[in-house]
């Protein structure tokens, strides 16, 4: 069975071999680009104009950024169209900022669960008596509840 899958194999091969030689009349396959060759006569596009002006009209999100970032101190200062590359900076430049205030943000709690926990370790207080207070309530109301049952039963007898 492997050899006739080898076999096949082998016939593919120097079928697409054949092909590509017959198509690109070349034996070299990494340097088969096909010549370019330009068109005596351009096609004419009357409906669109050949040239667009650089630049972007930017939202109203876009008009915070470019403020929040720093280009621009108010929304009448920003022009109508802006180029990308102003917006890509500021966006840039507001996502960084945003890192750092949530790198600021996620220390400062850590800080403080530090000094909370440190807090609750003075008195004497630790997440495994919690559990085992809530443990002996949660037994006392299941005990008070058969309590109660009982007495239903025996006045209804």
């Amino acid at each position: 069975m492997n050899f006739i899958r080898s076999r096949l194999a082998i016939g593919t091969f120097l079928g697409q071999r054949y092909r590509q030689v017959t198509t690109t009349w070349s034996h070299r396959p990494m340097c088969s680009k096909p010549q370019e060759t330009k068109p005596e006569h351009p096609p004419a596009y009357a409906s669109r104009p050949g040239f667009k002006i650089p630049g972007y009209k930017p939202s109203e999100m876009d008009k915070k950024i470019l403020i929040w970032s720093g280009r621009f101190k108010t929304v009448d200062q920003i022009p109508e169209l802006v180029s990308f590359e102003m917006i890509d900076a500021a966006r840039n430049k507001v996502r960084v900022k945003a890192c750092y205030v949530m790198m600021a943000v996620t220390i400062g709690a850590c800080l403080l669960m530090i000094f909370l926990g440190k807090q609750a370790a003075g008195r004497n207080e630790s997440l495994t008596n919690q559990n085992m207070e809530k443990k002996a309530r949660w037994r006392e109301e299941v005990q008070r509840e058969k309590e109660a049952k009982m007495v239903m039963s025996e006045k209804a007898q």
